[in-house]
């Protein structure tokens, strides 16, 4: 964690140094020595932080470092907040203009002593580096050092402590992997396990290895662990160990004295004419994989490797001939989960029934993870099985348990090697997510929105903030450590999560670190010298002591017992944190907006969403470095004229959903003129069309990659479609009509180029289907909602050539009786949702249309006379829904006999849902 921090102020202190001399003037050879001092450090962090815990001093000697770096975080916030507000546009541009300034000089002179203080800690800190080094040796080792290796070693022991507790639930997967492994196919063929760490990856590899039936098929065996601490030549000379041992000859003299490349050769020559299978368990990075796959020989002998890993690419990387094959672990089913842990709690007997709902609440925790279910088992297999309260306790007590001091301190060293693996500007991004409550969903895109106004993201030439944002969480989700909770049809990561172990470990990390704090229930004090604090359903808010909190650099509210009042919210702020940079107040119960938010100078990301704030003041104008702004599910309606002073601003959400009961009502804002002034804007919803200079506005804002409006009127969709021309790095659009019965007038004469353009939704009626909208080759999602299309103009058709659609939804957008999906279209569409349609009577899907269909939805349409026809055809359906359709199909569903013709047409799909109201009650039910 200190080399993450170090890292991240680094980067702040080359930027500080880039400006013009006069910035700091006299300050600037003490700012360049620390910068320097602290690039020596950083190489050595890494290296000091996987030895810190078997090392007191030198885990005191980190903390100092991270204190330090924190500390100069602060001074340079400082020197930003005194010199900078209000004038420039940058971190630290324009200093200058009030560098003489009177009034500053005071404060001045006060940061001036500050830095020389923190010189001076620095040079202590840098001599006791010096003797680190000559201690541990110089070599930047990363995470590949001893206390990594010792923990690989735990990796291997994990195996064999789950092979004991009788691990169920791996019968299928283990037959799956041997029928791979001894089909006919006479290349070379990888066979990847991938999965976060204890799911049994090892344990799974393992016991096909071993087993009879693949043991008989194969002259030569070995098995290499690889691990983090990856060096060619020892694994090479152990699988050459291995391979003679297994022959019972002597290893060749020779071998000694080879280096790299004859190794390879050696390994080649002597399994060319073999069938061999080789394990590389535990392969960390794709370079460990390029550099080892060449010694292994493809001469048409049937031979295998097997690999496991973490990381999704590496097991991707291996596998990219035809009949390669990746196995995705999965977490335990539930029913295995509770076979496992009896098996391990109580030595295979039934749990007794006055400790089943406590044990049932650890369970969930494990979330199905083998290496966890097996380890609390064996911490709960040695409790009172008449004392309930001692597994109550285990219950309430699990972070501890598992935070480095208690018994599953096991658990926390084997999940842990993943985070140690990481680069330092994941590892805040990581730790960050420690913030929210358990099981809480995690929206993808605000959280990177947090991410960018933090500075957790390393901007380069080139490339959007939001674009390496979304890089890093996709390689957290590569590395194992963030699950991904929901996804849109294309793909895109909608919602993320952590593993709940993972999240107490993070948690205790975090807080270990000076991190984050988490509040929850009764508080008495504020944590002091955090960074980021979150509160967690408190019952009571300390009304004092706020001076702690000077540090601080976001605070997020996650719901309260007793309402968070606009006045404690002023006290909090007045007297306590300055150089916030988020905060997050969605859904907390608030009128109004207390002053003191517009006095943090550094504030980046304000979220009010769900709030009862009406109005947003003039005063919103003094928060120049505001880049994130949503004020969605609020009722304001209007923005004043000062919101145009906000140049940073990249993302404006202002609006609520109405009543979507008819497929209409999307609430937006009043927009001051000038709204092209904010020209970095990359998000902006919902914003109103209520004449046609704001829709010629919009026009300006090229940077834009989201956008909904709403109440277009007619004559205004020429004037959109001109400014949809200069558009073109949208990603999502969206349109709404003024009225139900408006026109969306959107076909004109300049078609606008959406290259880029995954998701269209088109609220309103529409005359016809816009040329511009069937070339969009990259649209994956569309929804027509109350378009009213007519039969005649064959909508349908067109919109089955789109090449990437793959979802979806006509709601109240068709007109016709029969609504027919003709042979070749809709090569790629998964959901089709259909709904509204109150004139029609049938659908019907004819051979190779829908050839990827897999999620199947009707709902209201009371005409419908039968089921769709040609469903058989859709052979790679899942899910069919039916949904408050006319009694009569929905009675002729239930009732389906197992011999008509109606049955047959359905019988292949896994699910069928149909779904009405009851006494006012929503009702679904699986047939």
């Amino acid at each position: 964690m200190a080399e993450s921090v170090v890292g991240f102020l680094i980067k702040q202190l080359s930027t500080l140094l880039s400006q013009e001399s006069t910035l700091l003037g006299g300050l600037r050879p003490d700012v360049q020595f620390i910068k320097d001092e602290l690039g020596d450090m950083n190489a050595f962090l890494r290296q000091a932080e996987a030895k810190e815990d078997n090392d007191s001093q030198l885990q005191q000697w980190v903390k100092q470092v991270r204190e330090v770096a924190y500390d100069i975080e602060d001074v340079l916030d400082d020197f930003a907040f005194r010199f900078a507000r209000g004038h420039a546009d940058g971190f630290f541009g324009r200093v200058e203009k009030i560098y003489s300034s009177t009034k500053n000089l005071k404060a001045r002179h006060r940061i001036s002593l500050e830095i020389k203080d923190i010189k001076a800690r620095v040079v202590e800190i840098s001599a006791r580096h010096q003797r680190y080094q000559s201690l541990y040796g110089t070599q930047e080792i990363g995470p590949r050092s001893s206390h990594v290796a010792n923990a690989d070693c735990d990796i291997r022991d994990q195996a064999l402590l789950i092979e004991e507790a009788k691990l169920v639930g791996i019968d299928q997967p283990k037959k799956e992997l041997i029928s791979k492994i001894l089909d006919d196919h006479s290349h070379l063929k990888v066979v990847s396990v991938v999965g976060m760490g204890g799911l049994g990856k090892t344990t799974l590899a393992k016991k096909v290895y071993d087993d009879a039936a693949v043991k008989k098929q194969f002259q030569s065996h070995a098995w290499i662990t690889v691990s983090q601490n990856f060096q060619f030549k020892v694994i090479i000379r152990n699988l050459i160990q291995q391979l003679y041992d297994e022959i019972r000859q002597p290893v060749p003299p020779q071998v000694d004295s080879m280096e790299g490349i004859r190794l390879s050769e050696f390994v080649k020559d002597f399994l060319k004419e073999r069938r061999y299978i080789l394990v590389l368990d535990d392969v960390w990075s794709l370079d460990a994989w390029e550099t080892i796959k060449y010694v292994f020989p493809d001469c048409n002998t049937a031979s295998r490797v097997v690999l496991t890993t973490r990381i999704t690419d590496v097991a991707s990387a291996s596998c990219l001939a035809s009949h390669d094959f990746v196995h995705e672990m999965k977490p335990l089913s539930y029913e295995d989960s509770w076979t496992l842990f009896c098996n391990r709690t109580f030595q295979s007997n039934g749990c007794p029934s006055n400790l089943e709902k406590v044990c049932r609440k650890i369970l969930k925790k494990c979330e199905g993870l083998p290496l966890g279910i097996v380890a609390i088992g064996g911490v709960l297999a040695l409790k009172d099985k008449d004392r309930i309260e001692e597994w109550e306790m285990i219950f309430r007590g699990f972070g501890s348990e598992v935070d480095g001091s208690g018994k599953l301190d096991r658990i926390r060293r084997i999940l842990l090697l993943s985070y140690s693996d990481l680069p330092h500007h994941l590892k805040n991004c990581l730790l960050y997510l420690s913030i929210y409550p358990e099981d809480h969903p995690i929206n993808v895109e605000i959280l990177l929105g947090k991410w960018i106004a933090l500075g957790f993201i390393e901007e380069k030439e080139g490339m959007m903030a939001t674009d390496i944002a979304m890089r890093y969480l996709k390689e957290l989700v590569n590395r194992s450590l963030i699950q991904v909770k929901d996804t849109w049809a294309d793909v895109k990561l909608v919602k993320c999560g952590l593993h709940d172990i993972l999240r107490e470990i993070i948690v205790s990390k975090s807080k270990e670190q000076s991190f984050t704090a988490i509040i929850t229930g009764y508080c008495t004090r504020w944590p002091d010298k955090v960074r980021h604090l979150a509160i967690h359903n408190f019952t009571y808010i300390p009304p004092q002591g706020f001076s702690s909190l000077k540090c601080l650099r976001s605070v997020e509210t996650f719901g309260y017992e007793d309402s968070l009042t606009t006045s404690l919210l002023s006290k909090f702020l007045c007297g306590g944190p300055k150089f916030l940079k988020v905060l997050n107040l969605a859904s907390a119960e608030l009128d109004s907006i207390p002053k003191e938010v517009f006095k943090l100078f550094q504030l980046e990301y304000l979220d009010l969403s769900g709030t009862r704030v009406k109005i947003i003041p003039k005063s919103i104008g003094q928060l120049q470095n505001l880049e994130f702004l949503n004020l969605f599910g609020t009722t304001i309606t209007e923005l004043p004229v000062e919101i145009l002073k906000l140049s940073k601003l990249r993302t404006l959400r202002v609006g609520r959903a109405g009543d979507y009961s008819n497929n209409f009502a999307l609430w937006g804002f009043k927009s001051p003129d000038g709204i092209g002034k904010l020209t970095s804007l990359e998000s902006l919803s919902c914003i109103e069309a209520n004449s046609g200079k704001v829709v010629r506005e919009i026009g300006k804002l090229v940077q834009l990659r989201q956008l909904w409006i709403t109440k277009l009127r007619r004559e205004d969709g020429k004037e959109l479609v001109s400014s949809l021309l200069r558009l073109t790095n949208l990603r999502e659009l969206h349109i709404c009509s003024i009225e139900q019965e408006e026109t969306l007038d959107l076909q004109h004469s300049v078609s606008p180029r959406l290259g880029f353009l995954t998701r269209l939704s088109l609220i309103g009626r529409l005359e016809r289907v816009p040329e511009w909208l069937i070339s969009l080759q990259s649209l994956s999602t569309l929804a027509l909602l109350n378009s009213e299309l007519s039969e005649d103009e064959n909508a349908i058709d067109c919109l089955g050539h789109l090449p990437n659609l793959v979802a979806l939804i006509l709601s109240g957008a068709y007109e016709g009786e029969t609504l027919c999906f003709k042979a070749g279209g809709f090569p790629k569409l998964k959901k089709l949702y259909l709904g509204q349609l109150k004139r029609l009577k049938w659908v019907r899907v004819e051979k190779e249309s829908l050839s990827s269909l897999q999620r199947f939805l009707i709902s209201g349409c009371k005409l419908m006379e039968g089921l769709p026809l040609g469903l058989q055809n859709l052979t790679k359906l899942e899910v069919v829904g039916f949904y408050d359709m006319s009694d009569e199909l929905m009675h002729k569903v239930q009732n389906l006999d197992k011999q008509s013709d109606d049955y047959q047409t359905i019988s292949h799909i896994p699910e069928v849902f149909i779904g009405h109201w009851i006494n006012g009650e929503w009702k679904e039910e699986s047939l």
